[in-house]
């Protein structure tokens, strides 16, 4: 069953403004590839934008390749892209690339490594004060999630729920959907919600930029080990393109003149390298996790979300 993506006439109309890509290309290598970024940090160009743009610019220079990087409003909006034709190449999410390849867009490209590990985690936030120990002593509570289409802000942390027999229409208070890991984070800070969803990553770099009351946040709960974020790209590409590209991001880390610091991944931390030979089958806990989200239990939570 393909997963229902809210506002996509809305995602259409604000892609109809992104460049042609070079999907579209007969022959000929592409003046530039279009890459689209879900907004893991709130969409802006000093957040998800910054996180990426260093390692680009390495695959660029060391195969004399062009990017172009947007950041897009939803990760809907991703998948929309991909499947329209106006992004190349995409940063997502686990689940994000599932919709995607689902719907024969997009084709792996590559996944960060970091300590020999290509994994990150989801977790359940809260104030050090606030009297909430597990993810039982939710109930009642109001908790912010990321995206709908999110892995670590709104899939797992919801799964995480559903297997504490926690009901997220009907145990928990209020819900907000605040579209990223970042504004919930700020949501809790701000004492909006009790509890919020978001990647370790998205936390820790929060902590690293020293984002005002971030330390006052503790862990409720943690994910499963969840496969990294990947890069993929458009599955019209051409076949010289891909393994270009493929061999780019593999060897990025090694290229004559680039240097460590310029090899990012998620939350804009400085990773190993890129793994262009990913086994897509690593995904499936991703998918397994996303069949226990039912069509009809999502619509619920936008429902409530909605409430005030």
């Amino acid at each position: 069953m393909k997963p229902k993506m809210p506002g996509l006439a809305l995602a259409a109309l604000a892609l109809a403004a992104l460049p042609a890509c070079s999907t579209r290309e007969a022959a000929g290598k592409p003046d530039v590839l279009h890459v689209l970024l879900i907004p893991a940090d709130g969409g802006t160009e000093s957040g998800t934008l910054a996180d990426y743009k260093p390692v680009f610019d390495a695959v660029g220079k060391s195969a004399k390749l062009r990017f172009d990087l947007k950041v897009a409003q939803s990760y809907g909006a991703v998948v929309e892209a991909m499947c329209n034709g106006t992004a190349d190449v995409a940063f997502v999410g686990p689940v994000t690339y599932l919709q995607a390849r689902h719907r024969g867009c997009a084709d792996l490209l590559a996944v960060a490594v970091k300590d020999g590990q290509s994994v990150y985690y989801a977790g359940l936030f809260a104030r050090k004060e606030a009297p909430i120990a597990r993810i039982e002593d939710l109930r009642g509570k109001s908790v912010a999630f990321g995206d709908v289409n999110s892995t670590s802000s709104f899939v797992f942390p919801v799964a995480m729920l559903l297997q504490a027999h926690v009901d997220p229409v009907k145990d928990l208070g209020p819900l907000r959907l605040t579209g990223s890991h970042a504004n919930s984070l700020a949501a809790l800070i701000a004492h909006r919600v009790d509890a919020a969803a978001l990647s370790f990553d998205s936390y820790d770099k929060a902590v690293r930029e020293g984002v005002p009351g971030a330390t006052d946040v503790r862990v409720v709960a943690r994910s499963e080990a969840i496969p990294y974020p990947p890069l993929v790209m458009n599955s019209k590409l051409r076949e010289d393109l891909k393994q270009r590209l493929r061999a780019a991001f593999e060897g990025v880390a090694k290229a004559p003149g680039i240097r460590p610091d310029m090899i990012r991944g998620y939350g804009g931390a400085q990773v190993d390298g890129y793994d262009a030979h990913f086994p897509a089958e690593r995904f499936d806990s991703a998918a397994r996790k996303m069949a226990l989200l039912s069509d009809e239990l999502k619509g619920e939570i936008l429902k409530k979300s909605a409430e005030r």
